[in-house]
């Protein structure tokens, strides 16, 4: 079956943080995972897989002055913050349709910088947990 659908890009994407538009986004990674084990009776093979919990986390790159917002809106932490955060991809005024995946109820788990000699400008990557991811189309 072949689809003649649009791909996302970059340019595509927008991401609210806690109600602001983050334009300084330079990358961004965001899964779900679930614990699975292989459920052992008699004999030397799985009888089932067994699942358990639910986890979600990502990471977010970001320039150096959107950092600074998210650390004055967490009175001086990115630690102390809990928001949430809206991916839509896609362009409405091309005729894209809004794909949009929301994380609610992230924490960031770090807070690091790094800057290297001949750096033109400062990435801080911060990792992130959160309670549920929901997909809107």
């Amino acid at each position: 079956m072949a689809f003649n659908s649009r791909q996302y890009e970059w340019a595509d994407l927008t991401l609210i943080l806690g109600g602001q538009d983050i334009t300084g986004i330079r990358a961004v990674k965001y899964t779900e995972k679930i614990e699975r084990e292989p459920l052992y009776a008699k004999g030397r093979y799985p009888h089932a897989i067994q699942s358990g919990n639910i986890a979600f986390e990502g990471e977010i790159t970001l320039l150096q002055s959107d950092y600074e917002a998210l650390v004055r809106a967490g009175n001086g932490s990115v630690l102390s913050l809990s928001l949430d955060g809206l991916f839509a991809y896609g362009n409405p005024s091309a005729g894209d349709a809004i794909q949009t995946d929301r994380a609610i109820g992230i924490r960031f788990t770090e807070a690091a910088k790094e800057l290297n000699q001949g750096d033109k400008f400062m990435e801080i990557t911060l990792p992130f947990i959160f309670l549920k991811l929901k997909n809107q189309a």
